[in-house]
């Protein structure tokens, strides 16, 4: 796959700790209710150990913040695996490891990207799913957890259903994704993008993506996207910024995949997720 990097990280502003820190600050204020405020990490398009990656997963661990990895199961080996968990054993409750298609690859003729879109028949849908959790539980084993996140965040009414019937725990796309997901299928969306943007202007980008980060708080539940692939050294810098804002609030909780079923199944969690 070919990556580019967003042009909000080839102009990163000279006071972006203090945008960052009065976005936040803004939002804090503004939740005079006090409630939990659950920040949800994304990784996506993972499987490959690269120094990329190695330095994301050091910045979480650091941090110990959790973070949801969508692992692409045809990228994944045996050998990819071992290196992943040498860099990642020593903090694995932080790491909540789910499915990411199959392949990665675009199955639709027009419109939009989809590997699990309507171009095909529900039975080799319902092939991929399969053919794709085997391999990630075969080669992860108990380190893999029942949750799925499509490519490109999009899949037809059909990919819904089998993820449904086929016993996944949860489902992650962005917000306001269609269709929506069917009851029994909880959806816990993406609400901001780090790194797949497409604002031209560099100001502009940063407004709407700190407009995004502010809304997202405000909610209750900050989901935040990250492509790894797409990061320079200004993205790993705003990364580790965001972290360091975020730990100075008691209100924020940082959550992955695994304790976001978990809070909804105890009853704590109904909105915004989707169903």
């Amino acid at each position: 796959m070919k990556y580019l990097i967003s042009t909000l990280w080839l102009s990163p502003p000279d006071d972006l700790k203090s945008r960052i820190e009065r976005c936040i600050d803004e939002a804090a204020e503004l939740n005079r209710s006090k409630k939990p405020v659950y920040i949800f990490f994304r990784a996506d398009d993972i499987a490959v150990p690269t120094k990329q990656f190695k330095r994301l997963m050091e910045i979480f661990t650091r941090h110990r913040a959790p973070l949801s990895l969508a692992v692409v199961p045809a990228w994944l080996t045996h050998a990819r695996w071992e290196a992943i968990k040498t860099t990642c054993q020593d903090s694995s409750s932080l790491w909540c490891w789910h499915q990411h298609g199959w392949r990665h690859v675009n199955h639709e003729r027009k419109g939009e990207k989809q590997e699990f879109g309507p171009a095909r028949p529900a039975s080799v849908i319902k092939t991929d799913l399969i053919r794709g959790r085997k391999r990630l539980e075969l080669l992860m084993d108990d380190d893999f957890y029942e949750a799925f996140t499509p490519p490109w965040n999009r899949c037809c009414k059909d990919a819904l259903e089998l993820l449904n019937e086929l016993g996944y725990h949860a489902l992650s796309r962005d917000q306001d994704a269609s269709p929506p997901a069917p009851e029994g299928l909880v959806d816990y969306q993406v609400n901001v993008d780090l790194h797949t943007r497409k604002e031209l202007d560099p100001h502009e980008c940063w407004d709407a993506l700190l407009a995004e980060l502010k809304a997202a708080l405000l909610s209750g539940f900050c989901g935040i996207m990250i492509h790894h692939q797409r990061m320079n050294d200004a993205a790993f810098d705003f990364l580790e910024l965001l972290m360091q804002a975020f730990s100075h609030y008691k209100d924020l909780c940082p959550v992955h995949l695994k304790d976001l079923v978990r809070l909804s199944k105890a009853g704590i969690l109904s909105q915004p997720f989707r169903q």
